[in-house]
């Protein structure tokens, strides 16, 4: 699935069950709580692998269906390696104090431009990378890993049409809803094993659905929602400083990279046409890449596409119309 970048509008439907699956069984790993009497912190701990075990599957089933369909193509592929990297060297330079927390707008950008589908990867693999690089690797990070593909994932799917003020407006209300979000989900998956038995705020496995999330709603607005603000305020404050720049780069470097084949006419020059004419030269143009369209359009020129590089210096090109066959 590709965003607003310029690159195939239409999702596969491959691609759509894929993401719908993904996003189906990483909510079943922060919602087993609801069914699942709570055990203590060791079951959280003992539990954190078998999700770990389920996410990074999914992701490399999503790489090789978007990679399929089309919808990922090789240049989004590098785009990827290049903003995971980016992102993953921004998280140790925030340290997430008080919800200060740098990685999630850039996630937000590149869905927006790349798609839902290169969101949810690019959420997964910034989350791995850079726990890795600050040693922040533990039971909490399959969960923080999905947390950040669902900021992806959602920004890739919101309305492509809006543009200027309007989207930088939008997606910095997804910034700030996917920072209480993750807040809560991040929470929600710890929230049953970590809080002991017998308070005002512990998970009562006796108790209904109902009143455990009642009690779980004053347990985030007393507990989390420093943190959420925190976060909140930063990928606010990050899209609009930097938003509209990263997004005219994204975007041109998709549409600069876009490579579109075009049937190509038989070899040599036109029927009618004498040996070495110009109209020769144009139908060998047209056999080539997207180079000549492309260098022809950003020009803003009317006349026939210019000619690639190698046929300027070819001298059956510079011939005059008058040779001999």
């Amino acid at each position: 699935m590709r965003g607003s970048g310029g690159g195939a509008a239409t999702p596969a439907w491959r691609s759509r069950v894929a993401l719908a699956a993904a996003g189906v069984l990483g909510l079943a790993a922060f919602c087993w709580p609801l069914v699942v009497p709570a055990a203590g912190t060791g079951a959280f701990t003992e539990r954190a692998p078998f999700v770990l075990a389920l996410v990074l599957p999914v992701v490399l089933a999503l790489v090789l269906v978007e990679l399929a369909s089309g919808a990922i193509d090789v240049k989004a592929l590098a785009m990827l390696g290049v903003l995971t990297a980016i992102d993953a060297v921004l998280r140790p330079l925030s340290a997430g104090t008080t919800g200060i927390d740098l990685i999630f707008f850039l996630v937000i950008l590149g869905a927006r431009v790349f798609g839902a589908g290169f969101g949810f990867i690019m959420g997964v693999l910034v989350m791995l990378t850079s726990a890795l690089l600050t040693g922040g690797v533990g039971p909490w990070l399959p969960y923080q890993a999905l947390c950040c593909a669902y900021v992806g994932l959602v920004a890739g799917v919101l309305p492509a049409r809006v543009r200027g003020a309007g989207e930088i407006a939008m997606l910095c209300g997804w910034g700030v809803v996917s920072a209480v979000l993750y807040g809560a989900l991040m929470d929600f998956a710890f929230w049953p094993y970590n809080v002991g038995a017998g308070t005002g705020l512990s998970w009562d496995a006796d108790a209904g659905l109902a009143h455990n999330l009642h009690t779980f709603v004053l347990f985030e607005l007393a507990t989390g929602m420093g943190w959420n603000v925190g976060r909140a305020v930063t990928n606010t404050v990050a899209i609009i400083v930097v938003g509209p720049g990263v997004l005219r780069v994204l975007r041109r470097a998709d549409r600069r990279a876009l490579f579109e084949t075009v049937d190509a006419e038989p070899d040599g020059p036109a029927a009618g046409a004498p040996r070495g004419s110009s109209s020769g030269a144009r139908a060998s143009c047209a056999g080539s890449h997207r180079w000549c369209r492309g260098r022809h359009r950003r020009s803003g020129g009317t006349g026939p596409p210019p000619q690639p590089p190698s046929m300027a210096s070819s001298p059956r090109a510079n011939s005059s119309s008058g040779d001999q066959p």
